[in-house]
């Protein structure tokens, strides 16, 4: 009699307890599957402008990347001629797996994100900009590389989804952010590898800039192609100093055309006479399709060897300078405000 009691008590309490859970089940219901939008904190509720329709407003998840980003447009021109009109963040995925190796630590990704924000915005910002159908186009020559995210995925195998997702996360965790001097968007300049020392932008282009100026950069024999040779015949380099420079004088022994080069201290040449003409190091580097300014030129009697050291014009944040800084623990606001002296991160709308 005791163990039919305890069940006949033990049945009563459950019918009491599903009675409560229905309860609660029939009074959360609504606020579960209205629109079949999910529950949020209160923290994450936005209200409406104006205080329209007087209740709070769940937003939509927002998928990474895609906050501030997503609402501002960017029009690119495409090297195939083609109008696109993307969101930030879609043209931002596009740009810094085109130009940052997608391997890279995710903080110098970072940095890459808020590099070509910033630049972008600028150009955004001009009244007559580079491209008047366009605000931007994919040509690294003239602004900025960008990619194809599927053409990206494609190149990169089975790392695709990784390195995606890397890329997805630098974007979405510098949303909105760029690089400021004064308040104001900079130009923000980038390149491969430097050679111990980022170049002074008056080095390379005649005009100082506040925020570009030299300083040390820590990446060196790690990364590819760090140290080059360009070899040339003395016909070819006749040749080519001719038709860039008339004026110059190559008419005597070849081991007498190039002077004593000016050097910077990183060792990247700021001057250097040839034929008695003086040309920057930069100068020098296009004429005669060299990986940097920073170089030395010897004469074997035959031909001139250029020994190259890094790759780009040198101004502004290093790409494997950076990465070096990030495996080294430095944030992408530390590398940023190294790179460029002076700047600051912050929002830029």
């Amino acid at each position: 009699m005791a163990r039919d009691d305890r069940r006949r008590g033990g049945g009563g309490r459950q019918i009491v307890s599903a009675a409560l859970l229905l309860t609660v089940v029939l009074f959360f219901l609504p606020a579960l599957v209205v629109r079949g939008e999910p529950v949020y904190r209160r923290d994450d509720v936005a209200e409406l402008p104006n205080g329209e329709g007087g209740l709070p407003v769940a937003p939509a998840p927002t998928p990474a990347g895609e906050g501030r980003d997503k609402g501002r447009a960017v029009r690119l021109l495409t090297k195939e001629g083609e109008v696109l009109e993307l969101t930030m963040a879609e043209y931002l995925w596009g740009v810094v797996a085109a130009e940052m190796p997608a391997s890279f630590q995710e903080e110098a990704l970072k940095a890459q994100a808020c590099a070509a924000r910033t630049y972008t915005v600028l150009l955004q910002s001009k009244s007559a900009g580079k491209h008047p159908e366009a605000d931007i186009c994919g040509d690294s020559t003239c602004c900025q590389a960008y990619i194809q995210r599927s053409a990206a995925e494609a190149r990169w195998g089975l790392d695709a989804r990784e390195y995606g997702e890397k890329i997805d996360r630098a974007v979405a965790g510098t949303d909105g952010l760029g690089i400021l001097y004064d308040g104001k968007p900079i130009q923000a300049l980038f390149f491969s590898s430097a050679a111990g020392r980022t170049v002074d932008a008056v080095e390379v282009w005649g005009n100082p800039v506040a925020y570009l100026k030299s300083v040390d950069s820590p990446e060196g024999e790690e990364v590819p192609n760090y140290r080059t040779q360009v070899v040339l015949g003395a016909e070819e380099v006749k040749s080519l100093t001719l038709n860039a420079y008339p004026g110059a004088d190559l008419s005597g022994d070849p081991a007498g055309w190039f002077g004593e080069a000016s050097r910077n201290e990183g060792g990247g040449v700021i001057s250097v006479p040839l034929g008695g003409v003086t040309l920057t190091g930069g100068q020098v580097r296009s004429l005669f399709s060299l990986r940097s300014a920073c170089f030395t030129v010897a004469w074997d009697g035959s031909q001139f060897t250029f020994d190259v050291t890094g790759y780009g014009h040198g101004v502004g944040m290093s790409q494997y300078g950076a990465n070096a800084m990030a495996k080294n623990g430095s944030s992408f606001q530390d590398i940023l405000t190294w790179y460029y002296t002076g700047a600051e991160v912050g929002e830029l709308w």
